[in-house]
């Protein structure tokens, strides 16, 4: 089955977007995804060849995430998420353990932002975050955004306390990657509860990186947005 959906993944390759995907994926020496090689396969597709292997076991998808094709990397993902959909609570725990030793693998934003709400987060919400605190202290650039974004799940069950708490932890990350994270996680919590944005702003806004503040107040009204902007809240 796996020889099946390499072959298959390969038959869809794109060269030229392969090309365009190498460079907005920052792949160059000294960039954040260093290395990684694209076949230039739309998500669309990528979904739709995933949906034929929903039934890969974990072994398998383990050969995917050890790829240096970012795009086997991806289907290994999107399967991965849907075996936990599905799975019952033991099977949960061990797709989550299993994230969990490969978060080096996920080494790529568009592949921590896919993954870690639905495994990480959606596992996490009703027991012991500590996890998240600990990925937050590491030095893998991935470890911390998957802290960050895992979030995400709470934040849909109306749960803010651990985005709070861990953009916190964040405020002085020196990766723009991270800045847009939590930047992102602050705008959505803002979604629900603009108050308690506007809360954790008046507390911390002056001392967040610039984009990181930008993407936090991206939903407020014009005149808002620059007085923060300006510093005058």
């Amino acid at each position: 089955m796996l020889l099946q959906l390499i072959k298959e993944i390969q038959k869809a390759k794109n060269p030229e977007q392969a090309k365009i995907l190498q460079k907005f994926f920052r792949t160059g020496k000294d960039e954040y995804a260093e290395g990684d090689i694209f076949l230039g396969i739309k998500v669309p597709v990528q979904r739709g060849i995933a949906k034929k292997y929903t039934g890969l076991s974990l072994p398998k998808i383990q050969r995917l995430l050890d790829s240096k094709v970012h795009e086997h990397r991806l289907i290994g993902l999107i399967i991965l998420n849907q075996k936990f959909k599905n799975a019952n609570q033991e099977d949960k725990g061990n797709i989550f353990n299993f994230y969990l030793k490969n978060t080096k693998k996920i080494n790529n934003w568009d592949l921590v932002d896919f993954s870690a709400p639905k495994i990480v987060g959606a596992f996490l919400l009703d027991q012991d975050k500590k996890i998240l605190y600990e990925l937050t202290k590491s030095e893998n650039l991935w470890d911390r955004r998957i802290a960050i974004i895992s979030t995400f799940y709470f934040i849909k069950q109306e749960k803010f306390a651990d985005t709070l708490a861990i953009s916190e932890l964040l405020l002085d990350d020196r990766h723009d990657l991270i800045h847009k994270a939590v930047g992102w996680m602050l705008r959505e919590v803002g979604k629900k509860e603009q108050e308690i944005l506007e809360d954790f702003l008046k507390q911390h806004y002056k001392k967040m990186p610039r984009t990181m503040l930008r993407y936090a107040i991206e939903k407020f009204e014009k005149e808002k947005r620059k007085k923060y902007l300006m510093g005058e809240i």
